[in-house]
């Protein structure tokens, strides 16, 4: 039952790389940047706390005397996550640049 022809043994042909293979280039590339600063990370938590206070004030509060401003403190409050990331990781994106 050994020569049936299946591919199993011995005989077979290695397998091909495969493209998610880390390679020299992208081992560099996905490795993780520096840790960010403490002051990064403050600013960040922050950043975050304020976000999430304009959302607890603008529905708990502020919905009762206008549901207008409510909504304006909440789409203030989702603008600021992005860029609380951003400020986040500007240490590990200026050391990831090429010199």
């Amino acid at each position: 039952m050994t020569g049936n022809g299946t591919g199993t043994g011995a005989g077979t042909e290695p397998e091909p790389t495969r493209r998610d293979e880390p390679g020299p280039e992208r081992a560099r590339r996905d490795e993780p940047g520096p840790e960010p600063a403490r002051a990064d990370k403050r600013r960040y938590f922050v950043l975050m706390g304020v976000c999430i206070a304009l959302f607890v004030v603008s529905w708990a509060v502020v919905d009762r005397y206008s549901v207008l401003a409510a909504v304006i403190l909440s789409a203030v409050a989702l603008v600021i996550p992005p860029f609380a990331a951003i400020v986040a990781n500007v240490a590990s994106a200026t050391d990831r640049r090429r010199p």
